[in-house]
């Protein structure tokens, strides 16, 4: 006799529940103030991943040095970059929780959180875990990965879960250099300008990091020279920041049409007398106009919004230097703030997560 045929239905099963997604962020001031750029810089300088030196060493230097005697400049540099809508960094953050959230639909919780200050990481989780979500994304905001900024991410969040009783899945996305929206969205930036003017030079700015944190990421020890090691990303340098950064500028120059010998791979924000990793962009700069260059378009490719580093470091600072050797035009390509093809990048994020 034969056994019944059991009706099964060939649709998906719906989810139990709704699943979170926790964009993270740096972070930023919650005001330009001294006091409050005072503390940004503490909780952001005493982490161990972004200054990676014993704790009292690092206690000293940040509390009795760089905390004391550079918020008042940080402040006046926060308060140019400053707008009615607060901090750009923020106010595009929460612009992007806004828009993902209403392309998800409902069957997805969005939250924007800052690594350092507010909205806390903590917050955002503590929200999902009141909501009783079935999992939870958490995409960080970097397109490279690096232990400063990704790691210092996951290590937050993981230490903040590691108390719950009842850990739902929890996914992590590593980098998003790769992704052809993410190119896309500069590329279409770029062009606009190239439409506009001729330019002599394309540089790529990003931010640095000390040679000691790339080298502590080469666990095999043979394979970081901190040089033509990045020209290619392949397997055995897949997680290196500096690698990761020199190819999301191939991946640029070959979708904007940019000859070999046109542009530069350079870092900036250098803090401290150690070695960064290299060729610094001030060094750059210099070499550029040492060469006759006129006219320069720069990318920021590893931000994802308008900040200190790319407004006013990379859009103003290295543009008056460029003048002041001789250089006749400096135009800098904007951050993917709240364009369509960077939330069409984050839906996708979420949905191969």
């Amino acid at each position: 006799m034969e056994a019944p045929v059991l009706n099964r239905s060939t649709t998906t099963p719906k989810p139990l529940g709704k699943t979170g997604v926790l964009l993270v962020n740096l972070g930023t001031p919650d005001s330009p103030s001294v006091p409050d750029v005072r503390k940004y810089l503490r909780e952001f300088l005493m982490d161990g991943r972004v200054i990676d030196i014993p704790f009292i060493p690092r206690f000293l230097l940040v509390n009795g040095i760089i905390a004391p005697f550079r918020a008042p400049k940080s402040a006046k540099t926060y308060k140019e970059v400053w707008t009615e809508n607060g901090s750009p960094l923020k106010y595009y953050g929460q612009v992007n929780e806004r828009q993902l959230q209403l392309a998800l639909g409902d069957e997805y919780v969005v939250r924007l959180a800052m690594r350092y200050q507010s909205p806390s990481i903590e917050a955002g989780l503590s929200e999902f875990q009141r909501l009783g979500l079935t999992d939870i994304i958490v995409i960080p905001l970097f397109p490279q990965y690096a232990s400063a900024t990704t790691g210092s991410v996951y290590e937050k969040v993981m230490d903040i879960i590691k108390t719950w009783q009842v850990i739902p899945e929890i996914r992590f996305i590593n980098r998003f250099l790769e992704h052809p929206k993410f190119i896309d969205g500069f590329v279409q930036l770029g062009r606009k300008y190239m439409a506009e003017h001729d330019f002599d030079h394309f540089l790529f700015s990003y931010h640095g990091l000390p040679e000691r944190q790339i080298r502590k990421g080469d666990i095999t020890k043979t394979v970081c020279q901190l040089g033509n090691c990045c020209a290619s990303l392949r397997a055995d340098n897949q997680h290196c920041y500096r690698a990761q950064c020199f190819e999301t500028t191939r991946r640029l120059v070959r979708e904007l049409g940019i000859p070999e010998g046109k542009y530069t791979t350079c870092f900036q924000s250098r803090l401290g007398r150690d070695p960064w990793i290299k060729p610094y962009t001030e060094d750059t700069i210099r070499e550029l106009a040492g060469k006759g260059i006129k006219r320069v378009l720069a990318f920021s490719p590893a931000f994802v919004a308008d900040c200190l580093e790319t407004t006013i470091e990379v859009g103003e600072e290295y543009k008056e230097l460029f003048e002041e050797l001789g250089g006749e035009h400096w135009q800098l390509v904007e951050s993917l703030n709240d364009s369509p093809i960077w939330v069409e990048t984050l839906v996708d994020l979420v949905k191969t997560a």
